[in-house]
């Protein structure tokens, strides 16, 4: 009997791979995917560091700026992957207690919080990105490479892609009967 309801709880918790895919979730997808390649990237550049620092005697000025660079990238678009995956934070001592019907209300209501939030964000960083981009920011540094002219763009970009990822999400799991978790316990089997 035990058995049981316990195949019936795991037959609820879905993999990363059991959400439906959109025409959203595929650009998500790319973004993100095409995104980890950037590490592999970071790691041979601290690699090279290493050696010219240690052996060769030379220390760089670009690695550091470099790799802070490439990984606020990858943390930026880390926010949308996670809001695909239905992973972010998210409180769930209410929330798991209640029928699915309240769920949905709760759902909704981050939903429009998250939008306007985004929204908010867009329009106050709009004018400083756009002076950003088109004027070239530099970091004012010994390499001074273009890091505010990109990440503050970015950072609206992928802001509006989480925003937009959330009502996917909502649009998606509003059908569901219960609320689908992703178990992480199954990445270790």
């Amino acid at each position: 009997m035990r058995d049981k309801g316990l195949e019936e709880q795991t037959k609820k918790v879905a993999s990363r791979d059991d959400f439906p895919i959109t025409w959203f979730d595929k650009i998500t997808l790319a973004i993100s995917h095409s995104t980890k390649y950037i590490i592999p990237i970071i790691v041979a550049v601290m690699m090279y560091e290493i050696f010219m620092r240690y052996v060769v005697f030379k220390p760089t000025m670009w690695v550091n700026e470099l790799c802070l660079w490439l990984a606020g990238v990858i943390y930026l678009v880390g926010g949308i992957y996670a809001m695909r995956l239905r992973c972010h934070i998210r409180i769930v001592l209410l929330y798991d207690w209640v029928p699915r019907s309240v769920q949905r209300i709760f759902d909704l209501i981050s939903t429009i919080i998250i939008v306007l939030y985004a929204a908010a964000l867009i329009y106050g960083g709009w004018a400083d990105a756009y002076i950003s981009f088109t004027s070239w920011e530099r970091f004012a540094t010994f390499w001074d490479p273009p890091i505010p002219a990109t990440m503050k763009p970015l950072s609206l970009i992928c802001v509006g892609l989480i925003a937009l990822q959330a009502v996917n999400n909502l649009i998606l799991d509003w059908k569901n009967e219960k609320e689908i978790q992703y178990d992480p316990a199954k990445d270790l089997k």
